[in-house]
């Protein structure tokens, strides 16, 4: 039942129905009033709002799911490592099977510290620590690795518990100009004027032109970053080095496509734009459990990156292969970052 109920939501906000705007409206009016009321308590009672001794870094979003933030937070936190800053990750990692902390590490699986979590701190090797209390996250990462300089909260945005020293929202491009409501008769979690309170937007899938577009549609001045994420070759999980291109396929060879993410139509159109055709498409919910005997029957099959840290290299076929993200931010999302921040535009040790 919930499932269903969660599906008709996801068409609704595709193509919105009139009879679905007359149902879900007035709850909207109700969860972007609680919203708003429960931004306000915080406002009212700062002795709420606990503070890291480190500056603290919020990569959030207003939306349900589905923006990109991941490979954002990624890119930023990658930057600013590159740039001489020590920096922490914190998040409260949805999905795993506890919301105590834990600090991961090497053998952390998915399970434990969420698959999103757990591929961030795969691809930037920082320091990172995942609970319900982000607080107290920061304060064990800390006790742990006294060195971190600056926190990075993945998808913080609405955890208001947790002091902020900059908000920065990540927003698709593809969604400027549009009429968007909260939930449920829309997919967000604050109304669209909480982009007014942030410190910078991040534009999702975008190009330098949509910064401009985005200002128009806003009325704002606040800084606006554009990002894009392409793939690279898919790679072998069991054999890194092994890379794959349509022309390298074996003749006749059949081809599938798991992923268990938010838009799961954008990783096999990705595929498609590689030159890969797929005989079959496996679309799971996002952060859905995922085991080697769930995957597709193929010559080859692909997975996303987020759904490739739940399975264990050493027991996947050679027939699994990964499509790796690249991402890029313009302008110099670190550099404003580490300018707000430490007042100039690196580390500051």
């Amino acid at each position: 039942m919930k499932m269903k109920f969660h599906a008709f939501l996801e068409r609704h906000w595709q193509q919105p129905s009139v009879l679905g705007r007359i149902l879900l409206s007035p709850l909207s009016r109700l969860f972007a009033y609680l919203a708003r009321q429960r931004r306000l308590s915080y406002r009212k009672h700062p002795e709420k709002i606990r503070r890291l001794p480190v500056p603290v870094v919020i990569v959030g979003n207003i939306h349900v799911g589905g923006t990109g933030k991941t490979p954002i937070t990624g890119a930023l936190v990658n930057a600013l490592q590159q740039r001489g800053v020590r920096v922490g990750i914190i998040s409260r990692g949805y999905g795993r099977s506890s919301q105590a902390v834990h600090i991961l590490r090497p053998e952390s699986s998915a399970a434990v510290a969420g698959d999103e979590p757990l591929l961030l701190y795969r691809q930037t090797h920082a320091p990172m620590a995942v609970g319900a209390d982000r607080f107290a996250a920061g304060s064990a990462l800390l006790q742990r690795f006294p060195d971190i300089q600056l926190m990075v909260a993945d998808d913080g945005l609405q955890h208001y518990a947790l002091h902020r020293d900059l908000e920065i929202a990540v927003f698709p491009a593809a969604h400027i100009g549009r009429t968007l409501d909260v939930l449920p008769n829309g997919c967000l979690r604050e109304p669209l004027s909480r982009l007014q309170q942030v410190d910078a937007v991040v534009l999702s899938q975008s190009s330098l032109h949509d910064i401009d577009r985005a200002k128009a549609a806003w009325q704002s001045t606040l800084p606006v970053f554009s990002s894009r994420s392409t793939p690279s070759l898919p790679y072998c999980l069991r054999h890194p080095e092994r890379t794959l291109t349509p022309g390298s396929l074996h003749p006749n060879a059949s081809c599938a496509a798991l992923a268990g993410i938010a838009r799961p139509e954008r990783f096999f159109r990705s595929l498609a734009d590689l030159g890969f055709t797929l005989q079959h498409t496996v679309a799971l919910p996002d952060h859905a459990p995922l085991t080697v005997q769930d995957l597709p029957v193929a010559d080859y099959v692909f997975v996303t990156e987020k759904d490739a840290v739940k399975l264990n290299p050493t027991d996947v076929p050679d027939s699994v292969y990964m499509l790796p993200l690249q991402t890029h931010i313009e302008p110099d999302l670190a550099e404003w970052v580490c300018r707000v921040v430490f007042h100039h535009a690196d580390s500051p040790a």
